[in-house]
């Protein structure tokens, strides 16, 4: 499906896109099935944080209209809306009076093994470290440099994700998706405040798990915490959920809570 930008089909933006020079916006990728992209209210409150954090404009309306209409002609696939701070010349200073740019552009629902759903996935052991830097932190922003690395180093189908720490070795979450686990009966997911991206599927998972009576902590979490856990899984907002059962020595069944949340989570994203 052809790509708009500002609302319009396009092919093409500007050389003097602060978001290519500078990579200078942000991004939000949306699982849309029959037309309805999902978790939609979830993606826009990220957003309108993010914007609000980068000083961006948010015109809430229009980018909610923008994604139903474009969500209505994709059908089923994966929605991918980038807001940047339009255009300006060469410099770090921006153009105040610049309208941001609002691009939308679409790709076919990944086909993983269904067996990363029922069996579980292995972890690598990312090196890249994420830089820590509260001012960015949580947000999905367009400067993905740290994923990127990380994604080089392993090859092959062994490992479907990896577990990237802090530069203080802290626990943060893999390259593409958030890391929760299951310790004393307790749901426990890193600490954002730092670095790290606050996924929209935590986020409702967390709602979802406190409003049922569902114990969550959300902490610090040290790499050593991990043997003490009795389940772990990854989720994001296009896959769902992935129990993880290796991560170097340690080994993990898909247990009940990983399965319920499971559940839910293909339930709210028509999985």
């Amino acid at each position: 499906m052809e790509a708009w930008v500002d609302g319009r089909p396009a092919s093409a933006i500007g050389l003097a896109s602060r978001g290519l020079a500078y990579g200078d916006g942000l991004f939000e990728t949306l699982r849309v099935r029959a037309g309805r992209p999902k978790l939609l209210e979830r993606h826009l409150e990220r957003l309108a944080h993010g914007c609000a954090r980068l000083g961006l404009p948010f015109d809430e309306p229009t980018l909610r209209a923008e994604l139903h209409a474009y969500g209505g002609q994709l059908g089923d696939g994966v929605l991918k809306l980038i807001i940047t701070r339009g255009d300006s010349a060469r410099g770090y200073a921006g153009d105040p009076d610049a309208p941001a740019r609002r691009i939308l552009q679409s790709s076919p629902l990944p086909e993983y093994p269904v067996r990363r759903q029922a069996e579980g996935i292995a972890l690598y052991p990312c090196n890249t470290r994420l830089a820590e830097q509260p001012l960015l932190a949580g947000l999905k922003h367009l400067n993905r440099l740290e994923q990127v690395l990380a994604r080089a180093e392993w090859q092959g189908t062994e490992y479907a994700e990896g577990l990237m720490r802090d530069t203080s070795g802290r626990l943060i979450e893999g390259v593409f998706s958030n890391l929760f686990m299951v310790c004393e009966g307790r749901l426990v997911t890193p600490g954002l405040t730092r670095c790290g991206v606050a996924g929209t599927l935590r986020a409702e998972l967390i709602a979802q798990a406190m409003s049922g009576d569902q114990p969550v902590v959300v902490e610090d979490i040290p790499l050593e915490q991990l043997a003490s856990a009795s389940e772990v899984f990854m989720c994001n907002s296009v896959y769902g959920i992935w129990p993880v059962r290796r991560y170097a020595q340690l080994a993990w069944p898909a247990g009940p809570h990983t399965r319920k949340l499971q559940q839910m989570a293909c339930e709210l994203l028509d999985i």
